[in-house]
């Protein structure tokens, strides 16, 4: 069980629907799936240097009760906390069967 007082942070979770052009098959606009209330854990931050650029590396695991949504969640999916978008890397079931998903995502600041 996922008590109420743990889930503080709202977040939408977004889907990237393929969209194919009859020649190939590209990552559309995300779309909104889903809002829900979620417990946020940073658990690592770090600074990258890629293409000449610096930015701060961030990865964070958000704690959301089962639903629905679960079956849809991939490494396409984006997360949106306090206006900070977040790509998701992976997730599991946690606290038994059909309780909670544990996903972990990284976001990248300038």
């Amino acid at each position: 069980m996922i008590a109420a007082g743990e889930l503080q942070w709202q977040i939408g979770i977004f889907s990237r629907p393929t969209e194919d052009d009859g020649f190939s098959s590209l990552p559309g606009a995300p779309v909104k799936i889903s809002e829900i209330w979620a417990k946020k854990t940073d658990i690592r931050d770090g600074e990258r240097l890629a293409a000449a650029a610096v930015g701060q590396v961030i990865e964070t695991r958000f704690l959301v009760r089962y639903d629905e949504i679960a079956p849809s969640l991939t490494s396409a999916g984006q997360i949106v906390c306090e206006g900070t978008r977040y790509e998701i890397v992976g997730w599991r079931e946690v606290r038994g069967r059909r309780v909670g998903i544990e996903i972990t995502a990284k976001a990248i600041r300038p």
